[in-house]
Order: structure tokens, then C-alpha cells, then sequence
């Protein structure tokens, strides 16, 4: 019989949590015949994004997950977006998946790289020059804070990025997190008065880059109901997991591959799977070699928005303990 334990925790995660002894056969088993039939639970579901720039026609973000309090999107474009865009009720959150991005706004320009997290505050102008880029996007309530010392920030720029002229374009309002059809109001700007607006503030876009090297959970972004931040684990046996009682977790495997365990069954990750796992599920991750994702906790649901790619199978525990055995 193989003794694991369970930790339950709570959002936000600032009270003492319970850690549990478990029998792993049975916290994954069938539950034993009685009167009480339990509603059918759909498997836990991955979307898969190429984590790699391909060559395409520019588009609006593809959606992951959305509520009526958050949206997660996946972003690729090789070339400028055609309008500076303004939020009228949410914090913009991105993380550089691959390729480089010049983010210009009120508050600065800055040069973003793969690893790379922004945050964009609310009512702030901004516009991207994406070069073979990819990049999620996190739309949130204002107000959300950094959790970590900014590794470096905007700057004022009279020229943001080689070959730039100025330009009358449209600026754009949208409210309702930003989503499609949620627009207010579309009219041309002056780039070079928009971008000089930095020149007469103090505040700045702020770039976070935890250390990649770091294990363990880094948060960097705290709102009233949602924590963004990258866990790094150099192995795991899975013998410890996790439910969480009150909270959604969303994650996205930045690098490395795991066997995510669930009381729903087991899915294997690769770099470009997006997962969410449903409140009150246990869940554990097994992999021999080094794996990075980013892990965003909701104490509000988020549902899936975008086909799946692949769905999570039956497992039990002799099947965990041969994940653990493989070399």
C-alpha cells in the first residue's frame, strides 16, 4: 500500500493549510458502491498552443479561458499591431513565450524577450511590435500587484524601435475585459503626444523575470481573486498533492514534460499545453528532469473557451508507481 500526503489549502492562501496521509490507491479509485450516485465528471482537458513562431497572417488573440472576471489568450504576430489599445476596467498581465515584442505605452517602452512578464494598469494606452513573437495575455480586474522587484522598467523614447516615424492611428476602448464586440469607442491619436505622455509622469510599465533557476513557486501578480506566478521543480516523485477548496488553478508548461496526476485521471504536458484543474481535485506531477510552468490561481471559475487537444486517462496507483519507476 503506497502512503502519500495531501495538502488543502484555501485562496488566498494566507491561513495555515491541512496536510493529510493518504492511502494513494484509494485517493484515486472509483468511489465504493452506495445510495449517493455522483454527477458524471469530465476529464481533466489540455490545450496546445506550438510554443515555436510560425509564420502566419496577423489575427485577434486566440481565447483559452474566460469568465466574467478573467480572460486567458495566446497571441502570435510578426509585425505591429494596427492600433494603440486602451482597458477601461482591467489590469493587462503578458508573459513572452517566444520571439521579442516592443511594448509602447503611456508609461514607457520596453524591450520584452522570451521569459519576460508585464503588467499594463488599467486605462494605460499601448501598442506591440512583435517580431516572430508569441505571447499570453491575462486580463484581469484592476487593481493587480506585483508580488517581486521589477527586474527592469520602461523608458521614455523619442524613437521606441528602429525605423519608427510617427503617425496619426486609432486608438481603441474597449471595456468588459477587452473582449471581442466589447468595444466603446474607436478615433485617431497622436503617437508622438501619446508616447510623450511618459516624459511627464514618474510611473512606469515594469518588467518581472523571476530566475529560472529558482525552484519552488515565485508569485508575481496578486489581485482580490486571482495569483499568477512560475513554478520551477527540478523532479518530482508525486507523492505530495494538492487540492485546492475554493480556487480554480490554470497552468501552462513553459519547458520541460510531467505526468500531471489527478483524481481525474493522468495527462502528460509538453511546452505549449495550457490545463486547467477544477476546484476541490487533487492533483500531483511526476517527472524525472527539470519542468518550469506558469500557475494561475482563481478563487472565481474560469471555463475553457478553446478546443481541447487532448483529454487525461484513468490511472491508478500501481500505474503512478510506474511513472515513478521509468528512467
Amino acid at each position: 500500500m503506497g502512503l502519500v500526503h495531501e495538502t488543502i489549502d484555501a485562496f488566498p492562501f494566507d491561513k495555515r493549510s491541512i496536510r493529510l496521509a493518504r492511502e494513494e490507491e484509494l485517493l484515486l479509485a472509483e468511489p465504493l458502491p452506495g445510495r449517493k450516485q455522483l454527477r458524471g465528471q469530465p476529464p481533466v482537458e489540455a490545450v496546445h498552443f506550438t510554443p515555436e513562431y510560425v509564420p502566419m497572417e496577423f489575427g485577434h488573440p486566440r481565447g483559452v479561458y474566460e469568465s466574467d472576471h478573467m480572460r486567458v489568450e495566446w497571441q502570435t504576430m510578426n509585425n505591429r499591431q494596427p492600433f494603440y489599445h486602451r482597458n477601461c476596467d482591467v489590469d493587462e498581465m503578458s508573459y513572452q513565450v517566444w520571439g521579442e515584442r516592443t511594448l509602447m505605452t503611456e508609461l514607457g517602452t520596453v524591450e520584452l524577450t522570451r521569459g519576460d512578464f508585464s503588467r499594463i494598469p488599467v486605462a494605460v494606452a499601448h501598442d506591440n511590435f512583435g517580431r516572430e513573437d508569441i505571447h499570453l495575455l491575462f486580463y484581469i480586474p484592476a487593481p493587480v500587484e506585483e508580488a517581486q522587484p521589477a527586474a527592469r522598467t520602461a523608458e521614455a523614447l523619442d524613437v521606441p524601435f528602429p525605423g519608427w516615424e510617427p503617425v496619426t492611428v486609432n486608438e481603441l476602448i474597449t471595456e468588459c475585459l477587452g473582449g471581442p464586440g466589447h468595444d466603446i469607442a474607436m478615433y485617431p491619436t497622436d503617437e508622438r503626444l501619446l508616447l510623450g505622455h511618459a516624459r511627464t509622469v514618474r510611473e512606469r510599465i515594469r518588467v518581472q523575470r523571476p530566475d529560472e533557476h529558482a525552484p519552488g513557486a515565485t508569485w508575481l501578480y496578486r489581485s482580490a481573486d486571482v495569483h499568477i506566478g512560475r513554478v520551477v521543480t527540478p523532479a518530482s516523485d508525486g507523492r505530495e498533492y494538492v487540492r485546492h477548496r475554493n480556487a480554480t488553478e490554470i497552468q501552462y508548461q513553459i519547458s520541460g514534460r510531467r505526468t500531471l496526476v489527478t483524481q481525474r485521471g493522468a495527462l502528460d504536458l509538453e511546452p505549449g499545453d495550457f490545463v486547467r484543474l477544477p476546484v476541490g481535485v487533487a492533483f500531483t506531477s511526476v517527472h524525472h528532469g527539470p519542468s518550469a510552468h506558469i500557475a494561475l490561481l482563481s478563487a472565481r471559475d474560469v471555463p475553457q473557451v478553446a478546443d481541447g487537444s487532448k483529454k487525461s486517462e484513468p490511472i491508478t496507483a500501481a500505474g503512478v508507481e510506474r511513472l515513478r519507476a521509468a528512467s
